[in-house]
């Protein structure tokens, strides 16, 4: 498998409060995280780094996730326990008070991937049949297009847009959505906080990874684009493609 992670701080944000990572474990798989802090003062900073810094230590424990099974059985147990870690930290720390992150994060084996997900980070998928979103928005907005009180093109420009109604650390046991695809040669994964969704429209983000350059120069493009066009929060993409072959 081919992968890269790319963050940036944006153009009007003072600190990234983002984080995340490729990793990999002792038999080549990945895990990519895209975590988005919030709280206040550097609380944000705290909660999406040690949830990436806590993810990794696990992962990269781990010997072989053959199943879906045990790749989604990985993700709600090391989550849950991430979860509490991160509400005890703050309850112990008053800096770090009402400190929460959002999450996606996904297994890739050369069968499948497994992704959870929590908050309004997201994950879509690039292969033949096109380009999907495959996690659904924890906010209040993406409820009021569900139940049809708004249409999903007035969501876009909702004033209340970035209300998030789930975030790992913010309640003492969070229920994340955990779901598992097929992922086959050529395939391609993004994971990408809000910065980037915010910025870009799903169509400018599939042209981007449509083109044939290099993961990293997609990722730099993505990056770029979103700066251009406002870069009111920090952006952070991890791209995770197929490769027919290669170990994971």
């Amino acid at each position: 498998m081919k992968s890269v992670f790319s963050t940036d701080r944006g153009q009007i944000r003072q600190q990234n409060e983002d984080n995340g990572g490729i990793f990999r474990n002792h038999n080549g798989q990945i895990l990519a995280v895209v975590a988005d802090g919030m709280g206040g003062h550097q609380a944000g900073d705290v909660a999406s780094r040690m949830s990436t810094h806590l993810l990794q230590e696990k992962w990269e424990e781990t010997t072989d996730i053959g199943t879906p099974d045990i790749a989604e059985s990985w993700f709600t147990e090391n989550v849950a326990a991430i979860n509490e870690h991160l509400f005890r930290h703050a309850q112990q720390h008053s800096e770090c008070s009402g400190m929460g992150t959002t999450l996606v994060a996904a297994i890739c084996t050369n069968r499948f991937v497994t992704i959870i997900h929590i908050g309004d980070s997201r994950c879509y998928l690039l292969n033949e049949d096109g380009f999907k979103q495959l996690t659904e928005d924890h906010t209040l907005v993406n409820e009021l297009v569900k139940t049809g009180e708004i249409s999903k093109e007035a969501a876009e420009h909702h004033p209340r847009k970035n209300w998030i109604l789930k975030a790992l650390g913010t309640e003492t046991t969070i229920e994340a959505d955990v779901k598992t695809i097929t992922f086959e040669h050529e395939d391609l994964l993004l994971l990408c906080s809000d910065g980037l969704t915010n910025e870009l429209s799903e169509q400018q983000i599939k042209d981007v990874l449509s083109t044939e350059q290099e993961l990293d120069e997609k990722a730099c493009n993505l990056i770029r684009l979103a700066n251009e066009q406002g870069g009111e929060d920090n952006i952070t993409v991890a791209i995770v493609q197929q490769v027919c072959g290669e170990s994971g």
